[in-house]
C-alpha cells in the first residue's frame, strides 16, 4: 500500500480517562484503506477502548479521529454508515438457529423478507455454516459461533470492519478458519482493524502493527520493520533439566538485561541479543561460557532472527505481556 492511498482511519492524540486512569494516552493511528492493521497489546493496554472511540461508542476526552474523512464525534452517523464492529464475544441469540439469527439481523438492517433470506443463505455458504444452519446456536462450538458472529457483522458489507480479539479462546484449527475468512474479507476491499493478544495472529495477518502498552503507542510499522528496529538476533537455549532454568535465566539476564523470555518448553529459554552479526555471535558465545562455568548443562542452542515475541519483549521489557488468556481489555 503506497503512501498516496486513502486513509481509512486517521487518529491523533486520542485520550480516554476513566476515573484517575488514562486508559488511552495519546494514541496516533494512520490506517490505509484496503489493509489489515493489528493493534497488539496485553490485557488492559487500551486496545478495546481505542476501538470503541473509533467506532463512535465512546467519546474521546482529547484528540481527534476520522474514519474515511468523517469525524467520529461531529459526524458519528456518517462513520457508522461505513463500519461494522464484531466484539470479543458473540452477540447472538442462543435460542435461535444460525439462519434465524442472520435473517432477523438482516431484517433489522432494512432488508425485505426475501432479501433477508437470500443474504442469510449467502453468508451461511461463505462461512461454511450451511449444513448446521438450522441447529440452535447454543449447540455450536466456539469456532462456529465466532464464524457466525463475524458473518452477522457482514450483513451489510462495511468499508471498515473492527474485529476485537476475534479468535480469543479458539482452538488452533478454528483460529486458522477465522484467519482465512479475514483474508477473504480484505480481498473483497474491506479494511480490517484487528485487536489481538496473539503475536502470531498479528504477524500472519497484518500489513502493519501498532503495539500499545499502558495506554500508549510504543511502536508501529510492518512486522519486518519492527523486527529490524530491534537490531539484534536471538539466542535460544535448551537445558538438560528444567530445575536449572531459573539459574540459567539469571545468567542470561546478567549478560542481556531484561530481554530473556521463558519458552513454553520447560527446559528452554530465549535471549534477545543487543547486536546482530559477529558481535551478536560473540556475546552469545560468552553467555554460553558463563552457563558452563555455572555448571548449567546446555543440550542445544541456536542463533536466529527475532520473532515478534522477542520484538515485544524488547519494546516493552515484559516477556509475558501478551498471552492467550481468554479475557479482554477493561473499558
Amino acid at each position: 500500500m503506497t503512501s498516496s492511498s486513502p486513509l481509512a482511519v486517521e487518529a491523533t492524540g486520542l485520550v480516554k480517562t476513566f476515573g484517575g486512569t488514562r486508559a488511552v494516552d495519546g494514541i496516533d493511528l494512520n490506517i490505509p484503506a484496503g489493509t489489515v492493521h493489528a493493534v497488539l497489546g496485553p490485557n488492559g493496554a487500551g486496545k478495546t477502548t481505542t476501538i470503541r472511540m473509533l467506532a463512535t461508542l465512546l467519546r474521546p476526552d482529547e484528540g481527534t479521529a476520522q474514519v474515511f474523512g468523517h469525524d467520529v464525534v461531529r459526524q458519528a452517523a456518517a462513520v457508522r454508515d461505513r463500519i461494522s464492529l464484531t466484539g470479543q464475544y458473540a452477540s447472538l441469540d442462543d435460542g435461535l438457529t444460525a439462519r434465524e439469527n442472520l435473517v432477523l439481523l438482516s431484517r433489522l438492517h432494512g432488508y425485505s423478507r426475501a432479501a433477508a433470506a437470500n443474504r442469510a443463505e449467502e453468508l451461511l455458504a461463505a462461512f461454511a455454516l450451511a449444513e448446521p444452519a438450522d441447529r440452535l446456536v447454543k449447540t455450536y462450538s466456539g469456532g462456529m459461533r465466532r464464524r457466525l458472529d463475524i458473518a452477522a457483522g457482514l450483513i451489510i458489507t462495511p468499508d471498515l470492519l473492527f474485529l476485537d480479539e476475534p479468535t480469543t479462546g479458539l482452538d488452533p484449527r478454528s483460529r486458522n478458519d477465522v484467519w482465512t475468512m479475514i483474508r477473504g474479507i480484505v480481498a473483497e476491499g474491506t479494511t480490517v482493524l484487528l485487536t489481538t493478544q496473539y503475536l502470531d495472529e498479528a504477524d500472519r495477518l497484518a500489513d502493519r502493527i501498532a503495539v500499545i502498552d499502558h495506554g500508549g503507542l510504543v511502536a508501529q510499522g510492518t512486522s519486518g520493520q519492527l523486527k529490524a528496529a530491534v537490531g539484534g538476533g536471538t539466542l535460544r537455549v535448551r537445558l538438560a533439566e528444567p530445575g536449572v532454568r531459573p539459574a540459567a535465566e539469571q545468567v542470561l539476564a546478567r549478560a542481556f538485561g531484561d530481554c530473556v523470555a521463558l519458552d513454553a518448553d520447560p527446559v528452554a529459554l530465549t535471549a534477545l541479543l543487543p547486536e546482530a552479526g559477529p558481535a551478536g555471535a560473540a556475546s552469545a558465545a560468552q553467555a554460553l561460557a558463563e552457563l558452563s562455568r555455572a555448571q548449567i548443562e546446555v543440550t542445544e542452542f541456536t542463533l536466529g532472527q527475532p520473532s515478534l515475541d522477542e520484538v515485544f519483549l524488547a519494546i516493552t521489557g515484559n516477556p509475558t505481556s501478551v498471552d492467550t488468556r481468554p479475557t479482554g481489555d477493561p473499558e
